[in-house]
């Protein structure tokens, strides 16, 4: 998978249901006014390893991919008991004296092997400590799970620019990119300043804002590099942008969250739903679209994307979305729905 698309995927992060609150009858999710979570299902995913492949029955594990989908089932009311456990203790053992992680292929004998590095270490540390937190009494049980969170607390905090108050990408890359920094935030946001390595989520909030808004046009940037600003817009990265405060609750918005999700819906609704046609579908945006009370466009997104399903263009953050949307009673709109 090339770096574009295994950027694009890094994109669909979490939904922070702490921070944005649910306002609508889907909020309690079917599953929840019967008393029990639906029990998220990724068997097709990995199987009995405890890794978890970006496709179906794919031969590429990498943890972030993974920790986007489980904390994304989490945050919308899924039970993610059962595949955390598995992942998490599969995943521990891999980590490395730096805290970093490496993605995974599936060797000749059916088990899994280190190929590449991780695509960013900022928002995959995040979103490990993330995972952690939410399963406090597992963390607590295991010896070496409490030390990879001391270890992913430290090799995060090294990834600390003191100048702009931002996080870099990794040691190596010295740049910092706006959705990787929302993702620490979304982290911060839910630690207590107690928790080692933790700072105000207010101050660094603050930070991304100052760093990543450009008040001329009036869009956030992606990147502190220089030469992206020159770069043509596309749908990835430059649109999911703007989108992406809402998924995790920023707060520092140009205006109002009705405001901004309308206004990015009106521009780039119809080439989202295109988006399955040659790219993954994005099916976290459906997530969000329910969430922001627009249950017709999460059906919109089911009609178009539904067939794709399992296939090469269907990741796994893809499948949670579709699972989270069928929890919660959301199906295909009928044919005369207008789903432009």
């Amino acid at each position: 998978m090339n770096t574009r698309l295994s950027r694009a995927l890094q994109a669909l992060a979490a939904i922070a249901a702490m921070a944005l609150p649910l306002p609508f009858a889907y909020a309690a999710g079917t599953a929840s006014r019967a008393g029990a979570a639906t029990p998220l299902d990724l068997q097709a995913y990995g199987g009995d390893s405890g890794a978890i492949t970006i496709l179906h029955g794919g031969a590429a594990s990498d943890p972030y991919f993974t920790l986007q989908a489980l904390l994304l089932a989490h945050d919308n009311g899924l039970d993610i008991q059962g595949p955390a456990v598995r992942f998490a203790d599969w995943l521990v053992p891999q980590q490395k004296p730096d805290g970093t992680f490496d993605r995974f292929c599936r060797d000749d004998g059916g088990g899994w092997k280190a190929c590449k590095t991780a695509d960013a270490d900022d928002s995959l540390l995040a979103m490990w400590l993330r995972l952690l937190q939410a399963m406090p009494a597992h963390v607590k049980a295991s010896p070496a799970l409490r030390k990879s969170q001391a270890t992913s607390r430290a090799a995060l905090a090294h990834l600390y620019q003191p100048s702009r108050g931002i996080y870099m990408v990794s040691p190596v890359y010295l740049h910092g990119l706006f959705m990787d920094n929302l993702e620490v935030w979304s982290l911060r946001v839910r630690e207590p300043l107690s928790a080692p390595g933790a700072e105000p989520s207010e101050r660094l909030a603050q930070a991304i804002h100052d760093t990543f808004w450009d008040p001329v046009n009036r869009r956030f940037l992606v990147s502190t590099q220089m030469e992206q600003r020159a770069q043509p817009a596309a749908f990835y990265p430059d649109h999911v942008a703007q989108l992406f405060p809402l998924m995790v609750g920023f707060p520092l918005l140009p205006d109002s969250a009705d405001t901004h999700y309308r206004d990015w819906m009106r521009r780039h609704r119809s080439e989202w739903l295109a988006q399955g046609q040659t790219d993954y579908p994005w099916g976290i945006i459906a997530v969000l679209a329910l969430r922001r009370n627009d249950p017709d466009t999460a059906r919109c997104w089911v009609r178009h994307s539904a067939p794709l399903r399992h296939s090469a263009r269907w990741a796994v953050t893809d499948e949670v979305s579709f699972q989270i949307l069928a929890s919660k009673g959301v199906g295909a709109a009928p044919p005369a729905a207008a789903c432009r």
